[in-house]
């Protein structure tokens, strides 16, 4: 079995393997390397939450979720 099907899409497990093979080469690292390796990881992502102002946050909020009120 090559793929396979989770949640409405194909999957062939590459990103698992890669991840597998990632941590081997992490174990053969020192832990100063490894560290460096990880902080750099890290500052490269995106990460999911945005940070806002109490001003930003409930405008976003009215945008998203205000007709609701209309509703009732």
């Amino acid at each position: 079995m090559q793929q396979y099907y989770r949640m409405g899409s194909f999957d062939n497990c590459y990103d698992k393997w890669n991840d597998l093979f990632d941590c081997f080469s992490l174990k053969t690292k020192s832990l100063s390397e490894v560290q460096e390796i990880l902080e750099a990881r890290e500052k490269g992502k995106t990460h999911i939450w945005s940070f806002r102002t109490v001003e930003e946050a409930s405008a976003n909020w009215n945008d998203k979720f205000c007709h609701l009120n209309n509703e009732q």
